[in-house]
């Protein structure tokens, strides 16, 4: 029985040692892309959906305000007036008298996914035809519009995604989990555009045309989904849209997190990465090659085995490389590489832990999601 059982085992850590290798073909690719130089600069409207004040808010605001661009406007949303978010956005507003912005309060969403309540009030203010949707944990570089905007000079391109490297709060879970999206994230990210093309988005930082979202339906067509990023890109693709994976890095605030709190966001991160694509998150396995080696070398202990967990180490190592090193130049993973296997680890368990339950808590609601990828509120 423990022969079959390592059988199993030696074919799914050689499927992810192809992985790895997949990964890093993948990453070169995508830095083959040449970003283009920005001729026209075309108006664009910032939509800022924000629930609370999130570390580093201000700032992250902030970076938007100082966009070094001709012509853009920043519409913020919040549910209620007495949103903490509201006198950090009237500050920068005061602060910022030469930038069109304004606020907006939406009351409660009449349908469960309240961003993209939030994302259609204020797209039905918006005076411009590019809206570039960014989460408020989101801060960039003073040129993010004009590199962003350029690669909407192909007419063809309906949605842009923006990669991001993820910076942590002062929390050791937050550190683990920014060093799984600089790597393990963004390289199935990267593999998949480079095996099947773009055919979904990602959060948090999309651009779009209005005629692409249109196309789709608008926004009232994602109004039940908890992955809706993913769901604009897949519907902008099938819609004839070319959707790609921008060459603009961005920063990814995502804060300090206890355990309880990143237990609860992984879990709701992988339910619903199952429920949108099933074939896809069963395929994650091959996303674990030093789990995968370890477990071989636990059931089958002997020098091959020993061996076999070395090439694991190796391939993770450099597929997480070609991800954080090449594309995002982060600093993080460079300097906490020696954590990675712990966060592997992390990581398969919570994948293990996806495949059960069908319910989520998203800021303080409990949710159940559906096998279509859909939601509703419990309660």
């Amino acid at each position: 029985m423990l022969w079959a059982l390592a059988g199993v085992l030696g074919c799914l850590l050689a499927g992810s040692l192809a992985y790895c290798l997949l990964s890093i073909l993948a990453a070169r690719d995508y830095l083959r892309v040449i970003p283009p130089a920005a001729e026209a600069c075309p108006p664009v409207s910032v939509l800022k959906p924000l629930s609370g004040a999130d570390d580093g808010l201000e700032e992250n605001l902030r970076s938007f305000f100082e966009q070094d661009y001709p012509a853009f406007e920043i519409l913020f949303a919040v549910r209620r007036g007495d949103d903490p978010a509201v006198p950090v956005v009237m500050q920068l507003q005061r602060e910022y008298k030469g930038v069109d912005s304004q606020l907006i309060v939406t009351g409660d969403p009449p349908y469960p996914n309240a961003k993209v309540y939030s994302l259609e009030r204020m797209a039905q203010a918006a005076r411009f035809e590019l809206l570039a949707m960014s989460d408020s944990d989101i801060r960039v570089e003073r040129d993010f519009l004009r590199r962003a905007v350029a690669e909407f000079e192909d007419e063809r391109t309906g949605v842009a995604s923006c990669p991001y490297r993820a910076v942590p709060g002062r929390s050791f879970w937050s550190l683990l989990e920014a060093l799984g999206m600089n790597t393990e994230f963004l390289s199935g990210v990267l593999t998949a555009r480079w095996l099947e093309g773009m055919k979904f988005a990602l959060g948090p930082t999309i651009i779009a045309r209005r005629q692409a979202m249109e196309a789709i339906g608008g926004f009232g067509r994602l109004k039940d989904y908890l992955a809706e990023d993913f769901v604009l890109g897949k519907l902008a693709a099938e819609a004839g849209w070319k959707v790609i994976l921008s060459r603009c890095v961005i920063e990814h605030r995502i804060g300090a997190q206890d355990f309880r709190r990143n237990v609860a966001h992984r879990l709701r991160w992988f339910r619903s990465t199952r429920r949108s694509r099933p074939a896809g998150y069963a395929g994650q396995v091959f996303t674990h090659p030093i789990p995968l080696g370890l477990l071989l070398a636990a059931v089958w202990p002997s020098g091959w085995t020993s061996a076999a967990v070395a090439l694991a180490a190796a391939m993770r190592a450099a597929s997480a490389w070609s991800a954080a090193g090449w594309v995002l130049a982060d600093p993080l993973t460079a300097r906490y590489w020696y954590l990675l296997p712990l966060q592997d680890g992390l990581s398969f368990l919570f994948w293990l832990a996806g495949f059960f339950g069908d319910t989520i808590v998203w800021r303080g609601r409990k949710y159940r999601l559906r096998r279509d990828g859909t939601f509703e509120a419990l309660g």
